[in-house]
């Protein structure tokens, strides 16, 4: 008992009842007179015929993992695989005050990485914040990395980067975004070179967005620039939150679903992870809250049809058809809101990966798990599931980016 030292205490029937429920009348009829080490003598003598039934948690299920790289200093929040096998991760300085070496790494052996596409432009002069202006904001350099959250690879095979334009000063505080941060910048991995960056307006990307997760869908009679367009989720804890749609090719961008319940954290929403909670701290010396991160993982079904996202501070999974995002009428966003469905709850989870088969995979930090949600007949399961397996972000050909 808590507090209690000496050998002669005696136990309460209630104490221990509920160890092994088959002891309870033994127990009970022998507590008055036994002391705690006989009574542990009782329930191992008692209780060791039935001690093996008793069910558990496996903590494993699928199949076996197996570590493809180790990051070092920096933490990623991304993974992008492309058709030769080459591996690359980000690591934005908008979540990690330490992620200052560079922003976006190919992962050359299992443990070392180099900057991407080189390192000049992981290395923006004076550093990602701008200490000149009141408050500080995020540089604005329209040909420098500041704070990369996501990376995608594209059939072309090139690698897309979504700059936040946003970072952390070393006490914690996340500065707003400047014109020239917020940026979708595409490098052809054939020559390593950047080929495409298309800066986002501030009436798109506001300073206190945090545009997290792209998807490209470059199917010729998708937009009218016949370029393809690009899907973005902004998560902003500012309650900022909704779809970014970009033409690739005239680089036009606009917005739907904003500040709506389909984009935005559920009320009082509790993530648990290892089994410890998980509260949300706003910045330094400001008291816990809820998880107000929106809009996350994004991916594409029915060959790009159809988008699905989900929200990290939340447990629900939505879709809309991809035509009432990309109608910009007068009438688009009524429509947009009367279209969205829920599909249901898939775990808590961060980044999202679809594939041919019409599977979303979803992380499931509460469990330790990737899970699937299947769209031909709406279940989810268990894909894998592993005690290392944490905060799962961003996924690429079932490779998973795990931050423990």
């Amino acid at each position: 008992m808590p507090g209690e030292t000496s050998s002669d205490t005696y136990v309460k029937p209630s104490t221990v009842c509920l160890l092994v429920l088959g002891t309870y009348f033994l127990i009970q009829q022998a507590v008055a007179k036994m002391r705690p080490n006989a009574i542990t003598a009782a329930l191992l003598s008692s209780s060791v015929a039935v001690a093996q039934q008793i069910a558990q948690d496996p903590g494993v299920r699928g199949p076996p993992l197996e570590i493809t790289h180790l990051y070092y200093d920096q933490m990623p929040t991304g993974i992008a695989v492309s058709e030769s096998g080459r591996l690359f991760s980000n690591y934005p300085s908008g979540l990690d005050a330490n992620n200052t070496r560079y922003q976006v790494a190919e992962l050359t052996t299992n443990n070392t990485e180099t900057p991407y596409p080189n390192a000049e432009i992981n290395s923006p002069p004076g550093g990602a914040i701008n200490y000149t202006t009141y408050p500080p904001s995020g540089a604005n350099y329209q040909n420098y990395f500041i704070g990369v959250q996501s990376i995608a690879i594209d059939p072309l095979e090139r690698l897309w980067i979504l700059d936040t334009g946003r970072a952390l000063t070393p006490n914690g505080t996340l500065v707003p975004a400047s014109y020239g941060g917020p940026k979708l910048v595409a490098v052809d991995l054939a020559t390593n070179t950047v080929n495409q960056t298309i800066v986002l307006p501030t009436t798109v990307a506001y300073p206190d967005s945090y545009i997290n997760d792209v998807r490209i869908d470059l199917r010729p009679n998708v937009t009218a620039s016949g370029q393809g367009v690009a899907y973005i989720t902004d998560s902003s804890q500012q309650r900022r939150n909704g779809i970014i749609i970009v033409d690739l090719g005239t680089k036009e961008a606009w917005r739907h679903l904003d500040g709506t319940a389909f984009v935005s954290a559920e009320k009082q929403h509790l993530t648990y992870v290892w089994g410890e909670e998980v509260y949300f701290v706003p910045g330094p010396g400001e008291p816990f809250t809820f998880d107000p991160t929106g809009a996350d993982g994004i991916a594409l079904l029915d060959g790009g049809d159809t988008i699905v996202w989900s929200i990290t501070g939340g447990r629900q999974l939505y879709s809309i058809a991809n035509q009432y995002l990309l109608n910009r009428g007068q009438n688009s966003e009524v429509e947009a809101q009367a279209n969205v469905k829920s599909l249901g709850q898939k775990g808590q989870s961060d980044g999202l990966m679809q594939d041919t088969n019409q599977y979303v995979y979803a992380g499931n930090s509460e469990q330790n798990a990737i899970n699937i949600f299947n769209a031909r007949n709406s279940t989810v399961t268990t894909h894998v599931r592993d005690p290392r397996i944490g905060w799962t972000g961003k996924q690429s050909n079932l490779y998973s980016q795990c931050d423990t």
